[in-house]
């Protein structure tokens, strides 16, 4: 998370969590056609092959043997296909003139819109409140509706205690939120991410109950397949934003991965439980935290990421010539705060690609880096 470095240096960040009511459903065709021309740069065969997507849709509901009337689709685009998100994100392009004329960073996936916003203590915020107002505005002259009510606003503060030095933002949004969840993740003031933790424990148990209910009529493969879609997906599930967090939040996360695998191989409670990881070739959470932040800078440095990750590391030119320079390095920013700094992408991913071995850093290819980095890291968890 970027705004890590900000906390880092002592700024308050902001983060608004924008909600839209049915927003794939109310898109203009008409814009939807003009956007397409003037700022996707289509025309010709294309956009007319566009055009003729959107004229003449229809829709019925169907109940049993009875039918409604159909009734012509005269907004939005069809949801569920791969072509929705991608209008739609084609349909607010000029909403991201918005922001950077505000100079507010924002990301937006599909219907789900973020800004972020970071300001010094004695800083005021008119900037994001006009910059919400604008957002509004426009989205009201384009047909799409802000639901105030869902919209949510948390603030991230560089202190230890957050209520403490804790800016006044109400005017902002109906209610500042001490937890919010961001595209299925819990974030916290604190950044603690006990909630997060919390709720992915929660949700591991409860399927690993139901798991054990059918253990009796699946066989292994099938077995390790179930448990891999409901319950190591859960763990996996945006885990290098658990980068930091406290050795009690992660060993609760260890407890899921170990009852997992207990689960599955039968083993007793009171068996070390290393060797039966190992026999499954599985990476502890720890390690499979930091597998995914190699994967994703690896990705990064081949320009296989979005830009904004891109552009977070950069290979160490040294100011002369050393021993060092041809060994794939890559330049660590200095960070204050352990549980500020040190956790920014920009900060640890360089920190851990540093620390493999050279051969890992040589991968040609994605699988062969992934390979290479699942044996180096799977022989740091079980050496003896």
């Amino acid at each position: 998370m970027t705004f890590f470095l900000a906390l880092d240096s002592g700024f308050h960040v902001v983060l608004v969590l924008l909600d839209l009511s049915a927003a794939f459903d109310t898109i203009d065709h008409d814009i939807l056609i003009t956007r397409l021309h003037t700022w996707a740069g289509i025309s010709g065969t294309a956009l007319d092959w566009f055009r003729s997507y959107f004229c003449n849709r229809s829709a019925r509901v169907m109940l049993g043997g009875c039918s409604s009337e159909s009734q012509p689709l005269r907004w939005g685009v069809p949801q569920g296909s791969i072509l929705g998100p991608l209008l739609f994100n084609l349909y607010i392009l000029p909403l991201g003139a918005i922001f950077r004329k505000h100079a507010v960073s924002y990301h937006l996936y599909a219907d789900d819109c973020q800004i972020y916003f970071s300001f010094k203590p004695t800083q005021s915020t008119q900037v994001l409140s006009d910059c919400i107002l604008e957002v509004k505005q426009w989205l009201a002259d384009n047909f799409l509706h802000l639901i105030d009510s869902k919209t949510d606003l948390i603030v991230f503060s560089p202190y230890s205690t957050t209520a403490t030095h804790q800016p006044d933002l109400n005017y902002l949004s109906p209610s500042v939120s001490s937890v919010i969840s961001n595209l299925g993740v819990k974030m916290d003031q604190a950044l603690k991410m006990d909630a997060q933790v919390n709720n992915t424990v929660k949700s591991c148990f409860y399927q690993l109950r139901r798991i054990s209910k059918l253990k009796h009529i699946l066989s292994v493969r099938l077995l390790k397949s179930v448990v891999h879609t409901f319950n190591t997906s859960r763990l996996d599930y945006s885990n290098s934003c658990l980068y930091g967090i406290s050795k009690a939040a992660l060993s609760r996360l260890q407890l899921v991965q170990n009852s997992a695998a207990r689960l599955l191989t039968g083993a007793d409670r009171r068996q070390h439980i290393s060797p039966i990881l190992k026999s499954l070739h599985w990476l502890p959470v720890q390690f499979r935290i930091n597998f995914k932040i190699m994967l994703l800078t690896y990705k990064s440095l081949n320009h296989q990421a979005p830009p904004y990750l891109c552009e977070l590391v950069h290979y160490y030119n040294p100011p002369r010539a050393l021993r060092s320079e041809d060994k794939l390095l890559l330049a660590v920013p200095n960070a204050r705060l352990k549980s500020r700094g040190e956790r920014a992408f920009s900060v640890c991913a360089p920190k851990l690609w540093n620390a493999l071995p050279l051969l890992v850093r040589q991968a040609p290819t994605a699988s062969i880096y992934k390979s290479r980095l699942k044996t180096h890291y799977f022989n740091l968890a079980y050496t003896t």
